[in-house]
């Protein structure tokens, strides 16, 4: 896909947020004025009762507008990809605007509200001009890597669904922070009639802070439609024959054009360590991952390591981390070393810059000489087979069930009965 392409899928899901968002505040608008007219009713039953009337023909008249249901449309497949997200812009308000939403994530972040709306302020006024920078260094002409690669994931998973699914179906993007939003995703499928939604988070292993927030944020998306398709939710493909295969292949090619490294690192994102202890499997399934692709090059236990990385705040974090290995190795006369981030289903700045830029200098300034990262699998043919196939034995009873012709003769006679009972659509 070219410049110009992203370029417009951006632009135009951009300007389909900013509508949403405009929609967004008029509601507000409207339920604050609701809110009055409640407060006042306590003060004159007869004004309860007016205002009640009025609000029920308000309703009345908001879903006699609804169009996620119409009965003259052909049930459709839907599948929704989504990420972590990125900023707008590589700027202090962007990034300002950007972290206020992902910080705040309770998912993420769970101390009490109050307390850490307070310190969220703090941060706020001096995280965002530092990151600012940060992004300034990974920028290129398409903007953002991790949405543009992301884009580029869209368009090779439509294409290649496009030959393997016999139903109807969309296929579309949503972040959970910034643009694409995974609302205005939803928005798109609810517009094409969606009946069956299949959500795949690009996370290959579970986390609460990154898988169970995004089922929080579709759940809110869908909160007030009238009418709720029917979903799947992907929690996780860790261990799945595809992606596992897909990732031993990168590396095997990366040592085909150069030399194997005294040591493979795995590096996964980091997460506190009390998420562990109070259930989530994600340093379980970060392992798993990491040996059945050591076991599908067959590696030695003594010539691959785990660790974890983009620590943030003062707790203690899944270990061992990643930078202080890289300063060990590098010290006790490892000089070649190889580092791949199998959780980051894309590249972005936790694998551009922090592995591949900090993590890089750390290692050879502790005497490392040879420091390789192997990039994400970002829309290589391979990671878009597993995701297709992993789409394809999650939407059984969907897409087998489907038959055009049969299809169109039980859409019309469906038509014909909801119109004879007065159905306007």
């Amino acid at each position: 896909m070219n410049n110009s392409d992203q370029n417009k899928i951006i632009q135009d899901t951009i300007a389909h947020d900013n509508l949403e968002q405009s929609k967004g505040a008029q509601s507000d608008s409207d339920q604050h004025h609701q809110h009055s007219s409640h407060q006042a009713s306590h003060c004159q039953h007869s004004n309860y009762q007016h205002s009640s009337c009025q609000n029920s023909r308000q309703n009345n008249r908001q879903h006699a507008n609804d169009k996620t249901f119409r009965h003259d449309f052909q049930p459709r497949l839907g599948v929704l990809i989504t990420n972590l997200g990125t900023p707008d812009a590589p700027t202090s308000s962007a990034l300002r605007a950007y972290l206020k939403q992902f910080l705040w994530d309770h998912r993420v972040v769970d101390y009490p509200r109050l307390l850490w709306w307070f310190i969220l302020q703090v941060i706020l006024l001096i995280r965002p001009a530092k990151s600012a920078q940060t992004y300034q260094k990974i920028w290129t002409k398409e903007g953002s890597p991790l949405l543009s690669i992301s884009i580029n994931q869209l368009q090779g998973l439509r294409s290649t669904l496009k030959q393997a699914i016999k139903m109807p179906h969309r296929v579309e993007l949503g972040m959970r922070y910034g643009n694409p939003s995974i609302p205005s995703a939803l928005e798109k499928l609810r517009e094409a009639n969606a009946t069956h939604i299949l959500v795949l988070p690009l996370y290959p292993q579970y986390s609460s802070s990154t898988t169970a927030s995004t089922f929080d944020a579709v759940a809110q998306a869908v909160k007030d439609w009238r009418y709720v398709p029917e979903f799947r939710f992907i929690n996780s493909y860790h261990d799945n024959p595809g992606y596992v295969d897909a990732l031993a292949t990168s590396i095997q090619e990366n040592w085909q054009a150069r030399q194997r490294p005294d040591i493979l690192l795995f590096s996964f994102h980091g997460t506190p360590k009390r998420f562990l202890t109070t259930g989530d499997p994600y340093y379980c399934q970060c392992h798993k991952t990491a040996r059945l692709v050591a076991e599908k090059l067959q590696l030695q236990q003594d010539q691959w390591q785990l660790t974890f990385q983009s620590i943030f705040g003062r707790e203690e974090w899944l270990q061992p981390y990643t930078i202080e290995t890289l300063k060990s190795l590098g010290g006790e006369g490892n000089k070649k070393v190889d580092v791949v981030c199998p959780g980051f289903s894309a590249d972005c700045l936790e694998t551009i810059e922090e592995i591949d830029q900090e993590n890089r200098e750390a290692f050879i300034a502790a005497g490392g000489k040879d420091y390789h990262y192997i990039p994400a699998l970002n829309d290589r043919d391979d990671h878009i087979e597993a995701l297709c196939n992993i789409v394809l034995n999650n939407i059984h009873g969907w897409n087998t069930e489907w038959e055009e012709g049969k299809a169109n003769q039980e859409n019309q006679l469906r038509v014909q009965q909801a119109k004879a009972l007065g159905a306007r659509q």
